[in-house]
C-alpha cells in the first residue's frame, strides 16, 4: 500500500491542535471542516493520496479532473489560542489496513508539527432527524473526557468505525490526547444542523467565534461534491447496502 504526501508548505505552529474532517455518516465532519476551513481563511500544506482511495476520478464541466484526495489546512490563531490544523478531504481509505496507514501518517506529520491534540467529528446514525441533536463522546483518557463531557455530550457507547474512531485510538499510541465529536443524524444526506451542534461544542472547547450564517452555503457545497462523486445517488439507490456503503464514512 502506498500513502503519497506533497508537502507545499511546512508551517511553524503553537501548540497546534488536529481537527479531523472526512466524509462520514451525515457528513457531518466534512461540512464542519469545510465551514471552518472557509471562515477561517486556513492555508493548506498538504495533500495526500493513497493506493486505498477509489480507484476513479472525475472530469468537470471545464475538462479539468477531480480526484479522491485528502488535504491538511492551518490556521494561525490570535489572543493566545492554541493553532489549528484541518484535515478535510472527499474521501476516507476503502480497506482496514488503509484507514490505519492513512490515520498514522497523519497523526506521525502533524506531531512534528507540534501538534499533541486530536479532535474527530463524524456522525451517530439515528432514524429521525431531532431539532436539538444528542451529541456523544469518547476520548483517549478520563481526565479528557471529563473535559468533553463538560461540554454538553454523552459518553458514546458502541462501536466508533472509520477515522473518527481510529484517529483517537492512534492518537493515544502516539502518546497524544483527543476526544471525538459524534452528533445523532440520520445519514443519508448532508446533515447541515447536525454539523451546527458539532461546531458549537468545538466553539466552545476551543474558546473560538465563528460565524455560522454560511454553514448552509457550506452543505450545498458539500453536496455538490458529494453529487460529483457519485456517493449520494449511490447510497440512496441501495439501502439495503447501507451500512457496507457507509462503513468507512463516519
Amino acid at each position: 500500500m502506498v500513502v503519497a504526501v506533497d508537502i507545499i508548505e511546512k508551517p511553524i505552529l503553537r501548540d497546534p491542535i488536529l481537527i479531523e474532517g472526512l466524509p462520514g455518516i451525515g457528513f457531518v465532519a466534512n461540512i464542519a471542516s469545510l465551514h471552518l476551513i472557509t471562515e477561517l481563511k486556513a492555508k493548506r500544506f498538504a495533500q495526500i493520496i493513497a493506493s486505498t482511495f477509489q480507484d476513479f476520478a472525475v472530469t468537470t464541466q471545464d475538462g479539468s479532473i477531480r480526484s479522491p484526495i485528502n488535504e491538511l489546512y492551518y490556521v494561525k490563531c490570535d489572543d493566545g489560542c492554541r493553532d489549528l490544523i484541518i484535515w478535510y478531504g472527499n474521501t476516507q481509505a476503502l480497506t482496514t489496513g488503509g484507514q490505519y496507514e492513512l490515520c498514522g501518517k497523519v497523526l506521525k506529520l502533524v506531531q512534528e508539527l507540534g501538534c499533541n491534540y486530536v479532535i474527530s467529528i463524524g456522525g451517530f446514525k439515528k432514524d429521525e432527524a431531532q431539532p436539538v441533536p444528542g451529541i456523544y463522546s469518547t476520548a483517549t483518557d478520563l481526565d479528557t473526557m471529563k473535559t468533553v463531557l463538560d461540554l454538553g455530550t454523552k459518553v458514546m457507547i458502541g462501536n466508533v468505525f472509520g477515522i473518527a474512531g481510529i484517529s483517537i485510538g492512534l492518537a493515544k499510541l502516539y502518546d497524544m490526547k483527543g476526544f471525538s465529536l459524534l452528533v445523532d443524524t440520520p445519514g443519508m444526506n448532508p446533515d447541515v444542523n447536525a454539523a451546527r451542534y458539532a461546531l458549537l461544542t468545538l466553539f466552545k472547547f476551543l474558546n473560538l467565534e465563528v460565524k455560522l450564517d454560511n454553514l448552509e452555503q457550506t452543505g450545498d457545497e458539500i453536496k455538490r461534491m458529494l453529487e460529483t462523486f457519485g456517493l449520494i445517488r449511490s447510497i440512496s439507490e441501495e439501502k439495503k447496502k447501507e451500512e457496507q456503503q457507509l462503513r468507512w464514512f463516519i
